[in-house]
């Protein structure tokens, strides 16, 4: 137990610094905020702790003006959730091979590593790199994304990382193992003037989608 509490207070950690990282768009953030408060109530429960009532937000429900029934209704859903995934994390530590060692880790979490080497494409203006994995069948994310920032030179912004760009996905579970396709989305977006010879002060800065890209994990 303490380390599966482990690898939760870690998911929490990085997921805390990408929050306060102030680039998430909105849709995102409000995506992984969610993310966060169901590891958090997940966690509670593993450890006997407190049920905390959230709207569908995540947001805490004030007792004070949320009607007796509407709580009700709110701690019954949270607590099926939680059960469910408990559940799911027992019928998977209990699936054996004929030796009798587990099948899956013992967390029941998995790490997809990435190690970007270059980015070749003539943009002219410096550019942001969102990398994230994508399942083409759902037609969603299901990951949050890595940030690359790149240069018009055609260099990181951040000249120390050069040939030392590595990012890990965390947090997969094993549904996400047995999902037929996964794939590794790559969006350019251009970061600068309104056109490319457009030298007016006051159009720079300005963040505009460029291109795409992707490729099948294996």
């Amino acid at each position: 137990q303490f380390r599966h509490v482990q690898q939760l207070t870690y998911s929490l950690i990085e997921w805390r610094s990408q929050i306060l990282s102030g680039t998430l768009p909105k849709d995102e953030l409000a995506e992984l905020k969610k993310k966060v408060t169901a590891k958090i109530d997940y966690g509670n429960r593993i450890l006997g702790l407190d049920l905390v009532v959230r709207d569908d937000n995540g947001n805490i429900l004030d007792p004070d003006e949320t009607s007796t029934i509407s709580l009700f209704k709110a701690h019954e859903t949270a607590s099926k959730r939680i059960e469910e995934r408990i559940q799911e994390e027992k019928s998977l530590q209990q699936s054996l091979d004929l030796r009798g060692q587990p099948i899956f880790n013992s967390t029941h979490t998995y790490s997809l590593y990435v190690n970007f080497k270059n980015f070749v494409c003539n943009i002219g203006e410096d550019a942001e790199l969102l990398m994230s994995l994508y399942d083409p069948d759902l037609s969603k994310f299901i990951s949050e994304n890595y940030l690359v920032r790149w240069g018009s030179n055609g260099m990181p912004k951040e000249i120390e990382k050069l040939n030392n760009l590595q990012a890990v996905f965390t947090d997969l579970s094993s549904s996400d193992l047995i999902r037929p396709r996964i794939s590794l989305v790559c969006q350019i977006v251009r970061v600068g003037h309104m056109e490319l010879k457009d030298g007016k002060k006051h159009t720079c800065g300005l963040r505009r989608p460029f291109g795409v890209a992707g490729g099948h994990c294996p």
